[in-house]
């Protein structure tokens, strides 16, 4: 199976939707925050290894108790996700921060506050 095989592909989203039902709903662990999320998985094709990105709203300290939490109930995980889904081999999970959605938003900002800054002179110019 290649990389980007439609199988694959199939494979990656369902992985993506149970490992975020099952970290909202199956994990007790008061160290992962409420507000996590799975942003993208990537199974490898002959799959044994799966890199889950997780996206965490909250400060640093949220973020690096949230994947020790989930590292630490990564045999939990990979037990509900072998019974919730069928597969040859269940992956062994690799849980990695993700910081585009904070990238997206702080450029974003910086964004808009050039924008202000230059509506702001051109007004100032036409004023003049």
């Amino acid at each position: 199976m290649r990389k980007n095989s439609v199988k694959n592909v199939r494979v990656n989203a369902e992985v993506m939707r149970e490992l975020g039902n099952i970290i909202r709903g199956g994990i007790k662990d008061p160290r992962i925050s409420p507000l996590t999320s799975v942003v993208a998985v990537e199974v490898t094709p002959d799959l044994k290894f799966c890199k889950a990105y997780i996206s965490v709203l909250g400060d640093e300290k949220a973020k690096s108790d949230t994947i020790k939490g989930l590292k630490s109930a990564e045999g939990y995980i990979r037990r509900q996700l072998a019974s919730s889904i069928n597969l040859r081999n269940t992956p062994q999970i690799t849980f990695v921060i993700d910081q585009s959605i904070e990238y997206g938003v702080n450029m974003s900002k910086k964004i808009d506050d050039v924008m202000a800054h230059d509506n702001a002179n051109n007004k100032e110019s036409i004023e003049d």
